[in-house]
């Protein structure tokens, strides 16, 4: 429960698919064309030769770029960037997916997201290293920053960050142990928590 003890962040992290975006890749499928069995396909990639991480990755991308073109937000996903934006409050979206994917994303929805971290840039979640360069980034503090997403990652990389989390449950049980900060249904609820922690305030 909030409380008048806490405070507003000064910036809010992003995930994507899922959070911001209706999840759109399939990936089963994704991991059967690529031929990894069933391992994690980050994870994955990083123990095939080169000649099989390239040809690999070309799947990934062909994936990942469709599923950017035909994206659709979440309910409550421009309302909660506006609110933002006119409180001048950081934005960062941190994705485990290509920089062109996120910018596809960011393009076809307008979206004005003030830094994107993508697998390009960072060791991808759950490693906090993409929250801590997104921090650095907007010039905040990790203690002053959420990280807000629908999986596991993004809570296990808020938490190696030293950052409160905030999961997106879209009305599922939570499919892991590790525990966040907070959960929201979605991001409407998400905005009225925030909200509610500015009148606290």
């Amino acid at each position: 429960m909030m409380d008048a003890r806490q405070s507003l962040p000064q910036a809010l992290l992003l995930d994507m698919d899922g959070t911001l975006t209706a999840p759109l890749l399939d990936f089963p499928a994704i991991k059967r064309e690529m031929g990894i069995g069933q391992k994690p396909i980050l994870e994955a990639l990083a123990g095939l030769d080169a000649a099989a991480r390239a040809a690999a990755l070309a799947v990934l991308h062909r994936h990942e770029q469709h599923a950017a073109e035909n994206s659709t937000l979440n309910a409550g996903c421009h309302d909660l960037l506006n609110w933002l934006a006119r409180r001048q409050m950081g934005t960062a979206l941190i994705t485990r997916n290509s920089r062109l994917s996120a910018q596809t994303v960011c393009r076809r929805h307008d979206l004005r997201i003030g830094v994107i971290i993508s697998r390009e840039d960072a060791p991808f979640k759950p490693q906090p290293d993409a929250l801590q360069l997104a921090c650095r980034r907007l010039g905040v503090d990790h203690a002053q920053a959420w990280m807000v997403g629908d999986g596991q990652y993004d809570v296990e990389a808020g938490l190696a960050a030293g950052m409160k989390t905030v999961w997106i449950s879209h009305r599922r049980e939570k499919p892991f142990a590790v525990q966040p900060w907070q959960t929201v249904a979605g991001l409407p609820e998400l905005l009225a928590m925030l909200q509610r922690l500015e009148e606290l305030t």
